[in-house]
């Protein structure tokens, strides 16, 4: 049996990636999700006012729920059981944002009244109401999307292209993550 040598300075220091161990990296994760939004507010080819930035969570939702019923999905994320696969009520949105229904209500009242949304009776339901995004409503989250994609690609400029792809790619993955723990049963 050979002795083992001890260990020198550097074999007793934790690994670091880019200057920073483990723990420091995963303690600046939550801080940097804080700064994306901001970002999104980067003058870039086409800017989005602060007011429409908070518009397009709403917008999302109901751009989303439309999305899956074009893409054959029962029922979409945030909807209410058995309320229909298109069908996105106020308290969906409530639910999905988490936050109280009067809060949601004047969030879509305020894209209602700016044009972004239309209410209309249920298909399945007359009694419930339900929103549907307007042409004015599609125009503003195709302009969002490519804000979005110029300011990421206006950030990520000096990345080298695999980072950059590399990047979206763990950031989707991240995203698809949360919003199943986000579906999953209570207790599950």
């Amino acid at each position: 049996m050979t002795e083992r040598e001890p260990k020198t300075a550097d074999e007793n220091e934790p690994e670091t990636v880019d200057g920073k161990t483990a723990d420091e990296l995963l303690n600046a994760v939550g801080p940097a999700f804080g700064k994306l939004r901001r970002s999104a507010l980067l003058e870039v080819d086409e800017p989005i006012s602060q007011k429409d930035l908070s518009r397009t969570l709403v917008l999302r939702i109901v751009l989303e729920a439309e999305q899956s019923t074009a893409q054959g999905a029962s029922e979409p994320e945030g909807a209410s059981a058995g309320q229909g696969a298109s069908e996105i009520t106020v308290g969906a949105v409530a639910r999905h944002l988490g936050v109280d229904p009067s809060v949601a209500s004047r969030m879509v009242s305020d894209c209602i009244s700016s044009g972004y949304l239309i209410r209309a009776a249920s298909q399945q339901d007359g009694r419930r109401t339900v929103l549907h995004l307007s042409p004015e409503g599609r125009e503003l989250m195709a302009r969002f999307s490519r804000h979005q994609r110029s300011a990421y690609e206006c950030i990520t400029a000096d990345w080298p292209e695999h980072e950059r792809l590399e990047f979206a790619r763990l950031m989707l993955k991240y995203v698809a993550s949360q919003d199943a723990l986000r579906n999953r049963a209570p207790g599950g």
